[in-house]
């Protein structure tokens, strides 16, 4: 697996694990689904590399949605989530390794119709232990 699908899957699973019945995670937008959900966007990454190892840098964004007048129940999911990602284990596997993950920025806004959205950014940089 490329260091992009570690990384979602490592994020996702998470996720799953720590929301339970809570929320559903999918990692792209499900057509269907009940509220509250989060959906784990695909990291966008960047070379990363030196001359002696291989490396990735990039963002790693998780939205959840909510309905209601106010976004109360979202305001305490996207807590969850941030202590969550940023506890995400070091080891993704085929080599892959988080150097570094780090909570960047969140927002809470209005979505289309009743619905609320909670966007939380994280920075990630990982490198590869072994070619």
């Amino acid at each position: 697996m490329s260091a992009r699908e570690l990384a979602q899957a490592a994020v996702v699973a998470a996720l799953r694990a720590a929301l339970g019945d809570a929320a559903a995670v999918f990692d792209a937008p499900p057509v269907r689904a009940a509220l509250p959900h989060g959906v784990v966007e695909q990291p966008e990454l960047v070379d990363w590399s030196s001359k002696d190892w291989r490396g990735r840098e990039g963002r790693i964004v998780v939205a959840a949605y909510d309905g209601g007048e106010r976004p109360v129940r979202l305001r305490a999911l996207a807590a969850v989530i941030e202590d969550v990602v940023e506890a995400v284990p070091a080891v993704l596997g085929d080599g892959w390794r988080v150097a570094n993950l780090r909570f960047v920025r969140s927002r809470v806004a209005r979505a289309a119709g009743d619905r609320w959205v909670a966007t939380s950014e994280f920075v990630v940089r990982l490198y590869r232990e072994s070619e």
